[in-house]
């Protein structure tokens, strides 16, 4: 096991540059199975999650070769549909498969995800819709067993907005015969370039990145070349150590519009965000002002960067309300920052922030991936030295994010743990 330990107190300064974003990558990569030649995905972050997806694809049978930040996969060979349970436990997007395998063979066995634990995250929404388009599903010891004579196209309407439902139907819906229609879909960047990349194959996807997607399936999806967009969470968590650190920072291969929200309260808590056509420039000089966020679908504030942005709101002045709606188990991390001296009551999905003058520095833990990105955050802003247990999680979603942060200006490193 490994720890990071930061000396903090420091004020980052200088040029950052992102990484492809998870989320995409986790889908495209699931979704190149569907193709029957290979795909080139361009732009992949080096992350845990996606060498997790690539173990799952080379156990499927998949050829895959990877080249700096460039994958190869070529699933045209593919035969079994099962997903092994050690794999699947250790991450959340492991379901995507469910959506993939369906579309490719009509049936899929994919045990229940892993993951972070953030509260109940349920896949009712993802089995409606593959029912709705004709498939039997059965749960059996913590697997899901799915199948179809064949699927047919249908109008689904998602009673709660789910990236991951979404996902899942579409990859399903590519080969399915007829329209399908999926109503109150989300909305998120993710979606759009995953929908980008199966057009780019042959699929006949309409209207993503709004609330009704059709689909129009087709008999086959062929190999293409993909670059992933860049990644909207990592690009905040930097963002918001700018804006704690009061720090002046370059954030590089970013889509401002992706952004807005985040730079929206970073502004009226009073911190200067310069936008440029591929990148955003933080600026702040004085202590922030307390503000009031509630975590919406996109384009709302993200939930997960209520993590980052609550260290923030810890050193503002006056006092902060955050809203989680989208998560019920998503304040576990803020006593870790209790223990670096923040004041912060909790009441159900409502935390209530009292800003403080300073942190300290103390042992602490990531609960989660972005909880762990809040413990750096924290780290960096604190008087003293900070260390932080648990960075698996971390790996799970943020590329070499010592040497980034190293490069700013910080004093941080990764040792192994005694």
């Amino acid at each position: 096991m490994q720890k990071i330990i930061i000396e903090g107190s420091r004020r980052l300064v200088g040029e950052v540059t992102i990484s492809g974003a998870k989320n995409s990558a986790l889908a495209i990569l699931t979704a190149a199975i569907l193709a029957d030649s290979k795909c080139t995905i361009r732009n992949l972050p080096d992350i845990r999650d996606v060498a997790y997806i690539k173990d799952m694809l080379l156990q499927m049978g998949a050829k895959v070769e990877t080249n700096q930040d460039t994958m190869v996969v070529d699933g045209s060979n593919i035969s079994k549909y099962k997903i092994d349970m050690d794999l699947a436990k250790k991450m959340r997007a492991s379901y995507y498969f469910l959506g993939a395998l369906m579309g490719k063979f009509n049936k899929a066995e994919i045990p229940f995800p892993g993951g972070c634990d953030i509260g109940v995250r349920p896949i009712d929404l993802h089995i409606k819709g593959l029912e709705a388009l004709g498939a039997k599903i059965k749960l059996s010891h913590g697997v899901i067993k799915a199948k179809a004579t064949e699927l047919v196209g249908a109008t689904i309407y998602l009673d709660v907005v789910s990236v991951g439902a979404t996902l899942n139907i579409m990859l399903a819906a590519c080969k399915a015969k007829g329209v399908t229609t999926i109503e109150n879909a989300a909305k998120e960047p993710y979606i759009v370039d995953t929908a980008n990349f199966l057009n780019a194959m042959g699929a006949n996807i309409k209207g993503a990145g709004t609330d009704v997607i059709k689909i129009k399936g087709v008999s086959v999806l062929h190999g293409c070349e993909h670059t992933i967009i860049p990644d909207q969470m990592e690009a905040g968590t930097f963002m918001a150590a700018a804006a704690a650190t009061r720090g002046d920072v370059l954030i590089k291969n970013v889509i401002p519009t992706h952004l807005e929200a985040i730079s929206a309260k970073l502004r009226e808590m009073g911190v200067e965000v310069i936008e440029y056509e591929d990148s955003l420039r933080v600026i702040n000089n004085g202590r922030t002002k307390a503000v009031n966020i509630k975590t919406l679908p996109y384009p709302g504030f993200p939930t997960d960067m209520q993590q980052p942005v609550s260290v923030l709101l810890a050193l503002s002045d006056g006092t902060a309300i955050i809203t989680e709606s989208i998560f019920e188990s998503r304040f576990k991390y803020l006593d870790e920052l209790k223990r670096m001296g923040a004041k912060i009551k909790v009441e159900g999905r409502v935390a209530v922030i009292e800003g403080v003058s300073k942190l300290s520095g103390a042992p602490i833990y990531a609960t989660d991936l972005r909880a762990g990105a809040a413990m750096v955050v924290a780290g960096l802003v604190a008087e003293g030295k900070t260390e932080i247990s648990n960075i698996g999680h971390i790996d799970r979603g943020y590329e070499k994010l010592e040497e980034k942060l190293i490069k700013l200006g910080a004093k941080i490193k990764r040792v192994d743990e005694d």
